[in-house]
């Protein structure tokens, strides 16, 4: 009996949510009495493979090949519901990113297996297997209880920390029964970012919204961002009229993000909008309107306008930067 965790990989290398996944499989594994096992799909280096063993993975069950560069969620969902199987794992975790989602479902239908979807934190029992997550668009609690034998958890990226105490995983070679005819999703094309800080692995994040007025006048919100080392956001409305690109749109219907430090201007702060931030440490709210609802859930909030503010913090954090060098 192990716990397995579902190592996801972008083109061959991992990125701290996967390393996040597996140390809250081995925490889980630890309180279990048992060990926790890793099951990677895809061309990623023996190297990469056994540090996982630094965060809490004794065994690497590795999936390579070419024909699982894309993600076909019906077809990762078999290669992890027989490596469970192979490991008689009971508890099955995976970070619940964009594939995760489409991933952790047809897992549990599969294994037949309950499932807990954006947990953040650790099971606060084990018998039964209780895990929190967030409900009612980021504004409550909820403790939800898994009664079935084997128990899926996907967990809220930057909502658990990285143990990093391990040695080297054991690697090895699985080869579970795929057939091409599994295989029905094609990718034609595929479009991705580069040279930008990824929002889900960002600790901070500047978002603008409709006070910006136009996308002319983005220029200071990336500049702000690129003096933070931050990545950059933006709201619903933004996105829908072509303002900034889809995949900054963060919220209820877009990314969920819980950085170190948010800061929204011109944002007013639909419900919506907040269910997808509200996991951040710090909210910074700039905004024109001091009746704003994104106020009530800020930690530091300037009432004023984002044209006159925004250069101001730029230039004090070029003078700090400055006298700090």
């Amino acid at each position: 009996m192990s716990v397995l965790v579902f190592a996801e990989n972008w083109e061959g290398r991992f990125k701290k949510s996967t390393f996040e996944a597996v140390s809250y499989a081995s925490e889980i594994a630890k309180q279990m009495g048992t060990s926790a096992t890793a099951v990677v799909i895809g061309n990623v280096s023996d190297d990469d493979l056994k540090a996982l063993g630094k965060y809490g993975a004794t065994k690497v069950m590795t999936v390579k090949g070419d024909k699982f560069l894309a993600l076909e969620s019906g077809v990762y969902a078999g290669i992890v519901a027989e490596a469970a199987k192979s490991c008689a794992a009971k508890v099955v975790i995976l970070s619940y990113t964009y594939s995760g989602k489409a991933l952790a479902p047809r897992l549990s239908a599969r294994l037949k297996a309950g499932m807990v979807s954006g947990a953040i934190a650790l099971p606060s029992n084990l018998a039964p297997f209780t895990v929190r997550k967030k409900c009612y668009s980021g504004k409550g609690l909820t403790d939800v209880v898994i009664s079935t034998e084997i128990k899926i958890v996907g967990i809220t990226p930057n909502s658990y920390k990285l143990n990093s105490g391990g040695g080297e995983a054991v690697l090895e070679v699985f080869s579970p029964a795929v057939n091409d005819a599994d295989f029905k999703v094609v990718s034609k094309e595929l479009k991705k970012t580069s040279g930008k800080i990824a929002l889900t692995e960002a600790e901070l994040v500047v978002s603008a919204g409709r006070g910006m007025k136009g996308p002319e006048n983005w220029g200071m919100i990336e500049e702000l961002a690129s003096l933070l080392g931050a990545a950059t956001a933006c709201s619903k409305p933004v996105a829908d009229i072509g303002w900034r690109p889809h995949h900054e749109h963060v919220g209820q219907t877009g990314i969920t993000i819980g950085p170190n430090l948010y800061i929204a201007i011109g944002i007013s702060g639909a419900i919506q909008h907040l269910a997808g931030v509200s996991s951040s440490k710090v909210i910074v709210v700039i905004n024109t309107d001091p009746e704003a609802p994104f106020f009530k859930a800020a930690d530091y909030g300037i009432v004023g306008d984002a044209f006159q503010v925004v250069p101001q913090l730029i230039e004090a954090l070029k003078t700090f930067k400055a006298a700090h060098h």
